[in-house]
């Protein structure tokens, strides 16, 4: 087993896991059926292509918070293109400069071209819309014999500049990971978002479960504190003796 992780950054994001009619949600981190849907768009895999996205759901998936980035809503208005009537108003909830790293686990062959796809897509990748484009090449790299658990723990830190300068005191940062848990791991959460067709006349998602852990990473940008000099003592009627003499 080999691990592939991702760098999802880039000014909006947006993964829903629900929607409800004129109303897009977003969670706080990247849903494994955005994040397998965009290795699907790189492949050029149909929507209609089930068995495809069999292997490709099967995937064991995890991803790391780096950079939260802030939750913004959007109002937008639309007119029908034939009929020129107003559409109903939508509220849309977008993720602003956050920044993850995601990871899938699974065999050599598979990851090997899903990186290839990635470095070379057939589709533009998006994060969660069209509308999010990624702010760089998202492909990190292939971890060979490794699992997900050490992928996302031995990745470097992928927040921006600005926001590593406000850890610039902490030689250590402390970054949340939502992974696919183990069948023998307990406390695990439950998330729809297992796809299973993304069929456009009939898209499907199962549940899947999910663990909360936290890994230590070191920061790059840490200042290393300098060991201070002494203060040299000081007696005011040494002056005056020296005088004397």
């Amino acid at each position: 087993m080999s691990a592939l992780t991702l760098r999802l950054a880039g000014p909006l994001q947006a993964w829903g896991a629900s929607a409800r009619f004129a109303r897009r949600t977003t969670e706080s981190a990247p849903t494994k059926s955005g994040v397998i849907g965009m290795l699907a768009a790189a492949r050029g895999m149909d929507r209609g292509d089930d068995d495809t996205l069999a292997r490709l759901a099967a995937l064991r998936f995890g991803v790391r918070i780096d950079q939260p980035g802030t939750r913004v809503r959007d109002f937008q208005t639309a007119h029908h293109a034939d009929t020129g009537k107003s559409m109903p108003l939508s509220e849309r909830y977008y993720l602003a400069d956050a920044v993850f790293v995601a990871a899938v686990e699974g065999e050599d062959t598979l990851l090997d071209e899903l990186h290839a796809a990635l470095r070379n897509p057939v589709h533009p990748p998006y994060l969660g819309r069209r509308s999010c484009p990624p702010a760089h090449p998202v492909q990190l790299g292939l971890h060979r014999g490794t699992g997900l658990a050490e992928a996302l723990q031995t990745e470097p830190w992928q927040a921006s500049t600005w926001y590593r300068r406000q850890r610039r005191r902490d030689a250590t940062v402390s970054l949340t990971v939502l992974r696919e848990a183990r069948p023998d791991e307990p406390n695990a959460d439950l998330l729809r978002d297992q796809p299973l067709s993304f069929a456009a006349a009939l898209r499907r998602h199962a549940l899947r479960t999910v663990v909360t852990t936290t890994v230590e990473v070191p920061n790059p940008t840490a200042r290393v504190a300098s060991t201070p000099k002494p203060v040299p003592t000081h007696d005011p009627f040494a002056a005056l003796e020296e005088e004397s003499a």
